[in-house]
């Protein structure tokens, strides 16, 4: 008899969620990065749950939008993440996305299950621990850091 607890039939051991939300500046789409979102969940790296798109008019309006081809290009550049949605994204969500954007913007909001942390997610569960604090670091504040770095060890 195992002191694991059971997994509802059907459904893998999560891993953590997060989301993104990416702003396309001048709603400038140009679709090089979905072959690169495809090959992380062809590799099992992460699982879109939700997929959505957003835009801010002049206006101020924000509103869903319906984007199959992304470039322009006459190819279904987003049918693979056809029925990615969960549901949990809701119209308050969306609005606080639409929020970040400047006006004529349009938004990808990316909601994603962290595959490859499931396992030690899993096991961190079994062992009754628990995550208190978590986020991310910006890449320019990284950046911004090493350079400082970089500078006192080139002065010292």
């Amino acid at each position: 008899m195992s002191s694991e607890p059971e997994t509802p039939s059907g459904l893998d051991e999560p891993g953590p969620i997060d989301y993104l939300v990416i702003a396309f500046p001048g709603s400038h789409l140009t679709g090089e990065g979905l072959p690169l979102l495809v090959d992380l969940v062809e590799r099992d790296i992460i699982r879109v749950l939700d997929l959505t798109f957003v835009r801010k008019d002049e206006d101020g309006t924000v509103a869903g939008l319906e984007l199959a081809d992304v470039t322009g290009d006459g190819r279904l550049d987003l049918a693979v993440f056809e029925g990615a949605s969960s549901g949990l994204f809701g119209e308050a969500d969306l609005a606080e996305a639409g929020a970040l954007l400047e006006p004529g913007d349009s938004a990808a909001v990316l909601l994603y299950e962290n595959r490859w942390a499931a396992p030690l997610a899993g096991a961190l569960r079994r062992e009754d621990a628990r995550i208190v604090a978590g986020g991310r670091v910006q890449l320019q504040d990284l950046l911004e850091v090493l350079d400082a770095l970089e500078g006192s060890d080139a002065a010292g």
